[in-house]
């Protein structure tokens, strides 16, 4: 495989938290909107200490978003495919296009580049099976010299919760 230099590839130096900090992000990316002074409550601070440190946090790019979770049977995308993709050429330039359209695909939830027999795991979410195959009809082309697509049965889990170390309960969805 191409080593292609990306921002994913950069490590970043961790940032130095402490246990109020834990318990914050977690309760944080559990309910992004949960008000100052409940989070103030569960952790022990005023609202205007926690308001000073989701800034710092904020600031130092420990949170990286605030969204809302969308369900995506109620929009009309209820099909997730997982994707194994391995390219024709294994260079940076057949690497950095095949990115550049998956950065451009709005259906594409995920993108992650492997190691082993396949390039990338990819991960759509389309309304069904049908826009499936056209999608991948689409991104896949000429560059790409086989594809395999694990059609989801069940949603057994999908979160983008990360484990908060020194926070024993978990509060993914």
């Amino acid at each position: 495989m191409a080593i292609v230099n990306s921002p994913a590839r950069v490590q970043k130096s961790c940032v130095p938290l402490d246990e109020i900090d834990h318990l914050l992000l977690d309760l944080v990316q559990a309910d992004a909107a949960r008000p100052l002074h409940d989070l103030g409550d569960a952790v022990g601070l005023s609202p205007s200490a926690v308001q000073r440190r989701l800034t710092r946090l904020r600031a130092e790019g420990v949170i990286r978003a605030e969204v809302a979770v969308l369900d995506p049977e109620a929009l009309g995308a209820g099909m997730t495919s997982v994707i194994l993709v391995a390219l024709t050429d294994d260079d940076e330039k057949s690497h950095t296009a095949f990115r550049e359209r998956m950065l451009a695909e709005p259906r594409v939830q995920h993108c992650y580049s492997i190691v082993g027999q396949w390039d990338y795991v990819v991960v759509l979410l389309t309304p069904d099976l049908k826009a499936s195959r056209y999608l991948s009809r689409k991104l896949f082309d000429e560059h790409v010299k086989r594809f395999e697509t694990l059609p989801a049965f069940e949603v057994v889990k999908s979160s983008q919760a990360v484990p908060v170390p020194g926070v024993s309960r978990g509060s993914g969805r």
